[in-house]
């Protein structure tokens, strides 16, 4: 039995999942790994179901329906990992954005005393490879936005890249996360500050993916500006329910 779940949602990712998985489980360090795959029609549940042949009791699949969004993906996984027990709950991407290998420095921080540890692309300077002016900018604003509403002193704030303790998700009402995009990782991060647990960063390389599609989108934007606004004025009116 492993110590730490890695929660990989997918959607449409046929072109990244094998190789994503066969670099966790290569690690010296046994990860156990959770795809939450939304019904791709890509193949991609299939591919992992074949990969679990390979990988027995370490590689599991939950496939929902249809296509929820990444906070419930997440949720779902949070839920199936606090039920298991995993100490150490990881958030990463399929498509190689994040580096497995840092998933070894994340665990470690944990390890050592933090609550919360974020795979950090802004905590020295921008290290971000491959991605247009324009979404560095979009990326970099929306922290400094994100810092100045929450007053989180925390770098990276939208980073998807995360280790959780388990204590920290089961004192944290999942169910009342409203945030089902992309700002659903702020959410995460500003219900463990309210809670005063302690959140460290990791400075990372965040590399833009290759191949596969990206699911950024307007809606998913308007979500972080306008929904963190609201999401502070909540926690200044309901701290009892937050």
């Amino acid at each position: 039995m492993s110590d730490s779940l890695v929660i990989i949602p997918t959607y449409n990712e046929i072109e990244n999942i094998e190789a994503i998985l066969k670099a966790v489980f290569s690690l010296n360090k046994n990860f156990h790994v959770l795809v939450v795959d939304d019904n791709s029609p890509d193949g991609t549940s299939e591919k992992v179901t074949a990969m679990q042949n390979d990988f027995p009791n370490t590689l599991f699949l939950e496939t929902r329906t249809e296509k929820s969004g990444l906070g419930t993906a997440y949720i779902h996984g949070f839920k199936w990992a606090i039920a298991r027990k995993y100490e150490y709950i990881f958030e990463m991407d399929a498509d190689f954005s994040h580096n497995p290998e840092d998933l070894l420095r994340l665990y470690r921080a944990c390890a050592n005393g933090a609550d919360v540890v974020v795979g950090s692309r802004y905590k020295k300077g921008v290290n971000v490879v491959n991605w247009p002016l324009y979404r560095v900018l979009l990326s970099y604003g929306a922290s400094f936005y994100v810092k100045i509403i929450t007053g989180m002193r925390i770098h990276d704030p939208t980073a998807g890249f995360v280790c959780y303790r388990r204590h920290v998700l089961e004192n944290i009402n999942l169910d009342s996360v409203r945030f089902i995009g992309y700002a659903f990782q702020i959410e995460m991060k500003f219900r463990a500050y309210l809670k005063n647990y302690t959140i460290e960063e990791v400075s990372i390389i965040f590399r833009d993916r290759v191949k596969g599609k990206s699911k950024m989108s307007s809606s998913i934007i308007n979500e972080a500006v306008v929904g963190v606004f609201l999401m502070k004025m909540r926690s200044l009116f309901q701290k009892s329910g937050f």
